[in-house]
């Protein structure tokens, strides 16, 4: 392990050449991936069903990076556009204003990993941790595993988010109903399109689209961030991968993002190879050599104890229900990672 260096070994922030008015690599990716999500769903009886399934995962997952970029500025100065950009329910699960907000809360990096702070963090507190009974903890162990990850993983941050998210709405939280409904609005919209105009099943969208594209969405998640003492070396990297790059816009060398996360997905990659040394020193050294990688270290294997650090001791911080404010996926000690 790389002894911990501070960032302030990076390049300053103004190094980093001013982003255009209008970024137009990401203009036209967002284009793509709509313009293939309606080709794909108005053309899908032509095609095999696997390539379909194969396809409309992709599709939703690229969906979901391209929300990321948006989320942190991109294509334009004018957050309205970008939110336009980012808004459409493709995932039908996610509404984009909880997620923004959300993720927007997990860049603060002192609180990384922290199941009450962090909304993204995969770890339970030892409360929750012992009041999931035999038959949660058991699910939870096979979630840290790649393999159950991506079988399971998906349905379980769905169901838990849903969950999370109804209980909230039903007692009594106006905005988060508010967004809720302008969401449904769009699901409805989708489904229109999907089921009446282009005859495709429900079950193919909700399988091959929805669901593969969260399991893609749960391999980029899967060992982005693990705890450490130091918040900079709970970032990982994950080198040499570029058909994956491309997918998750080149989030899988995540502490680029994490230590500068302005800078757009086509600026990542000629960054990171300037800045290699640099950011392999800042986060210790905690670096994949691809999701080959990955899952052989993990795939039947746990990522890391579940359960929290600094929260194992008996009777720790009991779960917190607040939604975060302007967050991706509220406060998350029941469901870690709800959104990834």
């Amino acid at each position: 392990m790389i002894k911990h260096r501070p960032d302030d070994t990076l390049p300053p922030q103004r190094t980093i050449s001013p982003i255009s008015r209008i970024e137009w690599q990401t203009v036209a990716l967002a284009i793509i991936i709509y313009g293939g999500f309606f080709a794909l769903t108005w053309f899908w009886q032509s095609l095999p069903v696997m390539a379909v399934i194969g396809l409309g995962g992709w599709l939703i997952a690229w969906h979901g990076s391209l929300q990321h970029e948006v989320i942190h500025g991109h294509p334009t100065r004018n957050r309205f556009v970008n939110d336009a950009v980012g808004w459409p329910p493709l995932s039908l699960w996610l509404p984009y204003a909880i997620y923004r907000a959300g993720h927007l809360t997990h860049h603060r990096d002192e609180h990384l990993t922290d199941p009450i702070e962090d909304p993204e963090s995969s770890y339970f507190t030892q409360a929750a941790w012992e009041r999931m009974g035999g038959a949660g903890r058991l699910l939870a162990d096979w979630n840290t595993t790649l393999l159950g990850r991506l079988t399971l993983g998906p349905i379980v941050m769905i169901a838990s988010f849903l969950a999370q998210e109804a209980a909230l709405v039903l007692n009594g939280d106006r905005r988060r109903a508010a967004i809720w409904i302008r969401h449904a609005i769009g699901v409805a919209a989708i489904l229109v399109w999907v089921i009446e105009v282009c005859g495709m099943p429900l079950w193919l969208y909700g399988f091959g689209f929805v669901y593969v594209g969260a399991a893609l969405t749960r391999l980029r998640s899967y060992a982005e961030h693990r705890y450490a003492d130091h918040h900079d070396e709970r970032t990982a990297i994950v080198e040499n991968s570029p058909l994956f790059g491309l997918l998750f816009l080149y989030n899988n060398l995540h502490v680029l993002h994490h230590k500068r996360p302005g800078v757009p997905w086509y600026r990542i990659p000629l960054l990171y190879r300037r800045d290699r040394d640099a950011l392999i020193a800042v986060n210790g050294g905690l670096v994949y050599d691809g999701y080959l990688d990955v899952a052989r270290r993990f795939l039947f294997r746990p990522h890391d104890d579940p359960r929290h650090p600094l929260h194992r001791q008996r009777g720790s911080a009991a779960v917190d229900f607040r939604p975060a404010v302007e967050t991706d996926a509220g406060a998350t000690e029941i469901a870690p990672s709800t959104v990834g």
